[in-house]
């Protein structure tokens, strides 16, 4: 059985963890942080759809994210202004299953690992940079709160709604230092 995605784990014996506890969601589970990074081509890539096809609008889990009984935690889709029900027939433009039915080639691509560290700051008191482009996560409660968080990255306050307020995208890399 394959668990529908978003991530957790925590420091130590736990990072070789399959499936971690949803938290406030007794006897419910999630996919680790290892497991979601390993769902992903390359580092920034769509994940795959770890799930069999169920014939519904992506949205009917989706949309904000639920329990779905025998299969796992459906997390909340992270993309902004994401209407039903013609919208999300698209979303496999970007996502696939994880059966290619025989449909591509074989061939040599290695992608990249996920960087699965914690975002730089800009002196000790500063608030973490956004180590990720916005384009399509406009949404970062769909990540950074409620039961699909992975604890690593877990908001302390979700109450506030304008994350880029404090948070800035990281735009300049140590390229140019000595």
């Amino acid at each position: 059985m394959v668990l529908a995605t978003i991530v957790t784990t925590s420091c130590g014996d736990d990072s070789q963890k399959r499936t971690v506890d949803v938290p406030g969601a007794p006897g419910m589970s999630k996919s680790s942080a290892a497991v979601r990074a390993d769902r992903r081509t390359y580092d920034g890539a769509p994940p795959i759809i770890p799930h069999q096809d169920f014939g519904a609008d992506c949205l009917s889990c989706h949309e904000r994210g639920m329990a779905v009984p025998d299969v796992g935690y459906a997390p909340p889709v992270p993309h902004e202004g994401v209407q039903k029900p013609g919208a999300m027939s698209r979303c496999r433009m970007c996502h696939v299953h994880t059966s290619d039915a025989g449909e591509f080639k074989a061939n040599s691509f290695v992608g990249l690992a996920q960087d699965l560290r914690k975002g730089d700051r800009a002196h000790e008191n500063a608030p973490p940079v956004i180590p990720h482009q916005i384009l399509l996560r406009e949404n970062c409660a769909a990540c950074h709160t409620g039961p699909a968080a992975r604890e690593e990255i877990r908001c302390s306050h979700p109450e506030r709604d304008r994350c880029r307020q404090c948070h800035v995208e990281q735009r300049a890399s140590n390229a140019f230092q000595r």
